[in-house]
């Protein structure tokens, strides 16, 4: 889904002030939320559907139930200090609508990991936050996954490594383990991450579908909501029916740190799941290695005569307004709206389709007894890689040619050992008698 017509509520986790429409001036700074990363109290929190503004005064949301106070701005602006993993959590943990909906690496369980959870962050071991690592000039922030990076220089806290992007080799080099180590031969076409997280979603669920064609149901009239396994919702009438999954094994993809996204614009094929996003990446790419990812898989509307991803407007912007879809439960009135409010065409025919969106996975990075198991990669049956095709994989794939010289090789290795013991008899016994 899009941001535009429904700014906000999206907008409650972007650090922008008035963020609630199209006319929104990014070049003005004093829009710039500070707080939001900075302040220490826990109390600094923005109302859900304000467009990124704290109240100003005492107020209850109805999405929630919850009740928001206004800031005390002097304790607030007073405790302000470096970013903790709570700051960066609040948005980055929540992202989506709910706590792990989006990346599984990334929820509420890191504000207070253990080692096992993730072997930088545990609370009982390196306690990294995560500044740490995603480190800024002129607040530009290291790390983001995007065809040009935050920052094209910039000086880790950790190495002057210069790397435009953090990766694991910026601490820990390109051969990681002890000298002659086999693991070591694999850093070139393998990704540390791909080891060194097992599975992603251990302590907390996280989101693996979301099926929009199912919304709108209600029960005596009304809308209505159901909990399934975790404690987390598998349908609600706003948004349609939901699976949660926990200790999720990752898919794997060539990856060279870029993705490419689709846009509204662009023309889709419905016979098949749409990539939203994919990575960019290829095995004769020597930037690229195979890199875990969360598929997030979902049934979202698109316009069945221009074949595109459509912009539905979900959230509603007053009484009066009966066009959103979380008012109205109407989906072509809210489509034809977001459609128009983003200044592109809409057929008036929709339908659902199934989409992708990948989510690369770098946090929980487990201790090293943890990591996965080479014959969880290097076996016949269903390995981790198996969908991985274009390589040879030892203990995976065979080519038949080559099996058969090898064991040629080995019968006749064993059968020349043989012939040489029996001569070695028959010579030894030759000479007893003589």
């Amino acid at each position: 889904m899009n941001v535009k017509s429904n700014e906000a509520r999206c907008t409650s986790c972007h650090a922008g002030y008035g963020w609630k429409d199209k006319e929104f001036n990014f070049a003005d700074q004093t829009k710039v939320d500070c707080l939001v990363c900075h302040e220490q109290t826990g109390t600094y929190k923005k109302f859900p559907a304000g467009g990124g503004n704290p109240v100003s005064e005492t107020k209850v949301f109805k999405g929630n139930g919850k009740t928001y106070h206004p800031p005390d701005w002097n304790k607030v602006a007073q405790s302000v200090s470096r970013p903790t993993r709570k700051n960066c959590g609040t948005c980055h943990f929540f992202g989506g609508g709910g706590d792990g909906v989006k990346h599984g690496d990334l929820d509420s369980s890191l504000i207070k990991p253990n080692k096992v959870l993730d072997v930088h962050m545990g609370v009982d071991g390196q306690n990294f936050d995560c500044v740490r690592c995603h480190s800024t000039t002129l607040h530009n922030i290291a790390g983001r996954v995007y065809t040009t990076p935050a920052s094209e220089h910039r000086k880790s806290l950790i190495e002057d490594d210069l790397a435009s992007k953090i990766t694991c080799e910026s601490c820990h080099s390109s051969t990681p383990h002890k000298e002659d180590a086999k693991a070591n031969d694999h850093t070139d076409k393998v990704a540390c991450q791909s080891c060194h997280i097992p599975a992603i979603a251990r302590v907390n669920p996280t989101k693996m579908w979301w099926d929009w064609s199912t919304a709108g149901k209600k029960q005596n009239g009304k809308p209505y909501a159901e909990k399934g396994e975790f404690g987390k919702p598998k349908y609600d009438t706003k948004k349609g029916n939901f699976i949660w999954a926990k200790n999720v094994m990752p898919e794997y993809f060539w990856f060279n740190g870029s993705i490419e996204h689709l846009t509204v614009k662009d023309t889709i094929d419905p016979s098949k799941p749409v990539q939203i996003n994919h990575p960019v990446g290829d095995k004769d790419d020597a930037n690229s290695r195979i890199f875990p990812f969360k598929v997030h898989r979902a049934k979202q509307p698109y316009d069945k005569v221009n074949k595109n991803l459509v912009i539905p407007h979900l959230f509603p912007k007053g009484k009066a307004d009966n066009d959103a879809y979380w008012k109205g439960y109407n989906w072509n009135k809210a489509i034809a709206y977001g459609m128009e409010y983003a200044g592109l065409k809409y057929s008036g025919e929709y339908d659902f389709i199934e989409t992708e969106y990948v989510f690369p996975s770098t946090h929980m990075v487990a201790p090293k007894n943890n990591v996965v198991a080479c014959a969880e990669c290097h076996t016949r049956s269903e390995g981790r890689l198996a969908k991985l095709t274009g390589l040879y994989m030892p203990g995976r794939d065979n080519f038949r040619a080559l099996d058969i010289f090898g064991w040629i090789l080995v019968f006749g290795s064993l059968a020349g050992v043989f012939l040489h013991g029996l001569g070695r008899i028959f010579t030894s016994n030759s000479r007893k008698e003589g």
